[in-house]
């Protein structure tokens, strides 16, 4: 029985503009249609489903048992700010000072707040397009204009950086790129990020380079940071984090590098939203850094096995083709040739196929067209998860 309302709620306007994560609505979906009792396989949400390594758990438990239970500093423990520094420092090939790293609960924040601190409203920012919706939504949220850049299929989905030049204006203020990409899996060559640093040339215009999937390249693919660019490091935000690299999404922790001057601002944001990061998982997170990286290696070359069988058996049903994704744990088959709507089919192949997947639509406009699997589950479900959409494609187109 819902309850008598006497007042109407008056939303800020800007409210309204504010998007969301449609992964995290069709989880909620496909929940409920297996509280029904009917089968589904979850290939919607973006979460590795391997557990987190047992020696980051153990750091974890141990630090609970150690007190590691109160308030923190609101930029990150200082050993885990040094522990990252040097991460970032050895891997792309910059020096990097602990007062350059804020630490965040999960890897989202550096988005909000990175857009909340350089973006006024009216400014330009370039994003990518089908890309994470968080982007966009951050960027109407505080009255910024969203300039999408649209990643092509006979790209690879990487973007033409001659278009992204053409973008570029005394307006923009802000680019984001995200290599390897969430949704298509595509990666911007270390040539394509040196043009990309090129067309920007000696603006005043900061990029936020979202890392968060950088060790998980395929086929010996080596990843490649504009931060490692030189001259690029003072105008480069560095997003990264350990939820994807680690399964570590519940922890909630990510981080973000950049000039110590903006990380003093991102860290207030932090103090006015937060506080600070769980103590506890930021123990665990100087363990992962630190520690044995195997679990890292399993987890990247049992997702090429997944992402080779997947794409090879979407390409065998009849109105899709995939290319084959070069990191992260998605695929985005193009699905025109089904003569269905992105939505419409993937609300179908939910509801009556019992396979939960993500309209390419759910990642921008460019994404219509398109689906998006995570492969990340296991090869027996990848492959009944085939099975069933092939069966419903014979039956129901």
């Amino acid at each position: 029985m819902e309850k008598a309302i006497q007042y109407e709620l008056q939303l800020a306007k800007r409210m309204s503009r504010l998007g969301t994560e449609t992964a995290f609505e069709v989880l909620n979906k496909a929940r409920a249609l297996e509280r029904q009792g009917k089968s589904i396989i979850h290939l919607e949400i973006g979460e590795p489903d391997f557990d987190t390594p047992a020696n980051v758990v153990e750091a974890g438990i141990d630090a609970l048992r150690k007190g590691w239970t109160h308030y923190g500093p609101s930029a990150g423990l200082p050993d885990l700010r040094q522990a990252l520094a040097d991460y970032v420092g050895r891997t792309r090939g910059v020096t990097v000072a602990s007062d350059e790293v804020v630490v965040v609960p999960g890897g989202k924040p550096i988005i909000f707040f990175t857009i909340l601190a350089l973006i006024d409203e009216g400014d330009e920012v370039i994003y990518p397009n089908p890309g994470f919706p968080i982007y966009e939504s951050m960027i109407h949220y505080v009255g910024g204009r969203a300039v999408p850049i649209h990643l092509r299929e006979d790209r690879d989905f990487s973007l033409d950086v001659d278009e992204l030049a053409s973008l570029i204006n005394e307006r923009t203020r802000l680019i984001i790129l995200n290599s390897p990409e969430n949704p298509t899996g595509g990666v911007l060559e270390r040539r394509d990020i040196e043009k990309i640093a090129e067309a920007i040339g000696d603006r005043n215009v900061m990029v936020l380079s979202d890392e968060i999937y950088s060790r998980l390249i395929f086929d010996g693919g080596e990843h490649f940071s504009i931060m490692s660019v030189p001259g690029m490091q003072e105008r480069t935000v560095l997003l990264d984090g350990f939820s994807k690299t680690y399964a570590m999404t519940g922890w909630r922790m990510g981080y973000g590098v950049m000039r110590a001057d903006l990380a003093a601002h991102v860290t207030r944001l932090m103090t006015n939203s937060n506080s600070c990061t769980a103590s506890f998982t930021q123990v665990a997170g100087i363990e992962a850094i630190k520690g044995d990286q195997s679990s890292v290696d399993h987890m990247r070359d049992e997702f090429q096995r997944r992402r080779d069988m997947f794409v090879a058996g979407l390409n065998k049903i009849k109105g899709f083709s995939c290319r084959m994704p070069k990191g992260a744990f998605y695929v985005f088959p193009n699905i025109m040739k089904t003569g269905w709507a992105s939505k419409a089919l993937a609300d179908a192949l939910l509801e009556q196929a019992g396979v939960a997947a993500l309209s390419g639509t759910a990642f921008g406009a460019f994404g219509e067209g398109y689906l998006r699997f995570s492969v990340a589950n296991s090869l027996e479900n990848l492959q009944l998860a085939l099975d069933r959409i092939d069966q419903w494609i014979r039956k129901d187109l």
